[in-house]
């Protein structure tokens, strides 16, 4: 006869109690396995690496280059560099009569002075510093009152021989004397003019002979200068100057384009020969006390220190005030009515000096 069956459950509880001591070393065993085993897991778990980026305080260092910039001394136009501010001014007599026109090297020149010669004929004194015209003429003859306004920019002065005072003055040997009279080889005579409407020289020929003499700087008082602010509408576009006669009367027409003035001579646009029609920057019209005076024969005599009545055009504007120059080679200061310095814009200044009760006007 089989004994019954006995099922799993059953057979393992019977030897349960038989191996009861084995039973109890057996389940701590696998419980320390199993607590090996997550001790295992967990010291080999993947990681996330985690990185602490600190805020970077330093400020970035950005290098500073400075650009110096230089002006012209006469013009105040920025130039090229250092040595361009510290060149010598050179002034040129340039003849203005009809014979003469149109006239080389007038359109660079920083600085113009217009006044009358002699019987009614205007002459001009061009300076130049920056500038550097190729060619530059007719020049004439020196008179007294611009030897006193070129002697203001402590130029050289480039002429044909002048009136007996401006000769005695300009040779006393304190100005910067460079007459043709003397120095022949430095100017010539043009084949399709005729004298005496016919000298020129140049910028190369000049810079050689002030050279020559050890005149190789300026020193003297600059204009104040200004940035241009042209009015939005002009209340000055068109000016009128009387002058003398109708040959040397001027006009201006105010370009707001370029916020110059077209110049006008004698009723015809008053041009440089290389280079165009003339168009300053800034008008001034000074009134200068004036008569017939005896030299080597009567001529113009301007007085030209102490103060008098100017106006200024530029920017569209006209500004009536004063001129006043203490001694014969001091500045020319300018000053609005309420005795205010005048400032110019930069480029060229044109001056046009003319008798008390010539008229000015403009529209």
């Amino acid at each position: 006869m089989e004994p019954p069956k006995r099922s799993p459950w059953l057979r393992l509880k019977i030897f349960t109690n038989a191996h009861r001591k084995f039973s109890v070393v057996l389940i701590i065993g696998i419980f320390l396995l199993s607590a090996a085993g997550l001790a295992t897991a967990w010291y080999f778990r993947p990681v996330t690496a985690t990185t602490t980026v600190e805020e970077d305080t330093t400020e970035e260092v950005v290098e500073e280059t400075t650009v110096q910039k230089y002006y012209s001394p006469l013009t105040g136009v920025e130039v090229a560099d250092q040595a361009t501010t510290q060149r010598q001014v050179t002034a040129i007599m340039i003849e203005n009569s009809p014979a003469a026109r149109p006239q080389s090297g007038i359109k660079e020149a920083g600085v113009v002075f217009e006044a009358i010669a002699e019987g009614g004929i205007t002459r001009l004194a061009t300076l130049h510093q920056e500038d550097r015209p190729a060619l530059i003429g007719p020049v004439r003859s020196l008179r007294p009152y611009y030897l006193d306004w070129i002697a203001s920019f402590d130029a050289s002065i480039a002429h044909v021989g002048g009136s007996y005072n401006s000769l005695q003055t300009v040779r006393d040997g304190t100005y910067k004397d460079i007459d043709q009279f003397f120095n022949g080889s430095y100017y010539w005579r043009s084949t399709d003019r005729y004298a005496p409407h016919n000298v020129y020289t140049s910028s190369d020929l000049l810079d050689e002979l002030n050279q020559s003499k050890g005149y190789t700087s300026s020193t003297f008082v600059s204009w104040p200068r200004k940035i241009e602010t042209p009015l939005t509408v002009p209340i000055a576009s068109n000016i009128d100057i009387e002058v003398s006669s109708a040959d040397y009367n001027v006009n201006y027409q105010y370009d707001k384009a370029t916020n110059s003035y077209i110049r006008n001579v004698g009723g015809e646009p008053s041009v440089d020969r290389e280079l165009g029609q003339v168009q300053p920057k800034v008008v001034v019209v000074m009134k200068v006390e004036t008569q017939q005076g005896w030299e080597d024969g009567y001529r113009e005599q301007m007085t030209t220190t102490g103060s008098g009545e100017a106006y200024f055009f530029q920017d569209g504007n006209v500004i009536h005030g004063f001129w006043r120059k203490d001694d014969q080679k001091s500045q020319i200061l300018f000053y609005d009515s309420n005795v205010h310095i005048v400032s110019f814009n930069p480029g060229q200044t044109w001056i046009t000096v003319v008798a008390p009760e010539k008229t000015i006007s403009w529209q």
